[in-house]
């Protein structure tokens, strides 16, 4: 019997992945390599819908694709490719574009919120429709489940109706994904405001927690990270939010449940707690920034392995773009 296939993506516009991208995205990856038919790709094409410079492009997409194989996947078990490198994704993109309407495209909140980030006279034609290019990297697979955080699922809800509107209209074509969600590590937030998610796009950079950073400055930011009135540690969301995100991130890295970790620090303060959780970060992220400086080191061996991976996703790719095409009514490529 065929594994369910699962299809993921992560964008290359940071220097590295932060803690929430680690906990949110890439460790459920792994995970599912086991159990799934997995497609993963660096979405480089996405990271193109604001201003880029095409060398750091390069070199983040490289740094991205070296994390996910550092942190566990493996090129003999799942599909880990840069979405570039397959062509049909943008072919596919253009078909369900012509499928959908303005206003549909016009209700995703990213957009929204990135074009009031950065004023809409700046916001490209590429941010707006980007979605729609999500909702191709994923029905070109023919993914079952596709892992999200909570902002994604309004993304993933337009997949699904482009998926089905087009089946509707031109014959089962396309299998409709479902969401896969991660919901105890859903809410992990910046250090210096709990009340904001850890993001690249708005977190300061002392509320980030790097996957490829050094022990000693990853030490100091949980240290130094805002905590709440009193010396309990207790996992009390509304009035103690910053403890209650250690709690989270503590017990997502070591697997130790938030109940049995408040009972551990009962009586020791706060001090003791932020030590204990540094070094469960540093742990956990040190072997992974080993592995990636020495898949780095060899860019031969490591676009060797993206190739393998992208000449496997294009055998899947080129399969579902020929139904499309015929049935959308192209004529066929001599």
């Amino acid at each position: 019997m065929a594994r369910p296939r699962v299809l993921s993506g992560i964008q290359p516009t940071a220097d590295s992945f932060h803690l929430g991208n680690y906990l949110g995205a890439v460790r459920q990856w792994v995970t599912l390599q086991e159990t799934h038919d997995a497609f993963y790709c660096v979405v480089d094409l996405h990271a193109i819908t604001v201003a880029t410079e095409p060398a750091a492009l390069r070199r983040r997409s490289r740094v991205a694709a070296a994390q996910l194989f550092a942190a566990g996947l493996d090129p003999e078990r799942a599909t880990v490719f840069v979405q570039s490198h397959v062509r049909e994704h943008t072919e596919l993109a253009w078909i369900l574009i012509c499928q959908t309407g303005m206003g549909e495209a016009a209700r995703m909140t990213q957009f929204k919120d990135k074009s009031a980030k950065f004023g809409e006279q700046a916001a490209s034609v590429g941010l707006f429709t980007y979605p729609i290019l999500q909702a191709a990297d994923i029905l070109i697979y023919q993914a079952n489940s596709v892992p999200v955080g909570a902002d994604q699922k309004q993304h993933l809800e337009l997949t699904r109706d482009l998926g089905q509107r087009f089946n509707h209209r031109f014959g089962d074509t396309f299998t409709i994904p479902e969401p896969y969600i991660l919901k105890e590590v859903e809410k992990i937030t910046d250090l210096q405001d709990p009340s904001a998610k850890m993001s690249k796009s708005s977190s300061s950079p002392a509320g980030i927690l790097d996957v490829l950073e050094q022990p000693g400055p990853l030490r100091k930011k949980v240290m130094r990270a805002v905590t709440d009135t009193g010396s309990e540690v207790l996992f009390d969301e509304e009035n103690k939010p910053g403890i209650s995100n250690l709690l989270r991130i503590q017990s997502a890295l070591t697997g130790t449940a938030i109940p049995d970790l408040v009972a551990r620090y009962e009586g020791q303060g706060y001090g003791t707690f932020k030590k204990e959780v540094a070094e469960a970060v540093v742990e956990t992220f040190t072997p992974i920034r080993e592995r990636t400086e020495k898949l780095l080191a060899d860019e031969v061996e490591l676009d060797r392995l993206l190739a393998i991976g992208a000449e496997r996703a294009r055998v899947v790719a080129r399969h579902t773009m020929a139904e499309v095409r015929d049935r959308v009514g192209f004529l066929p490529s001599l």
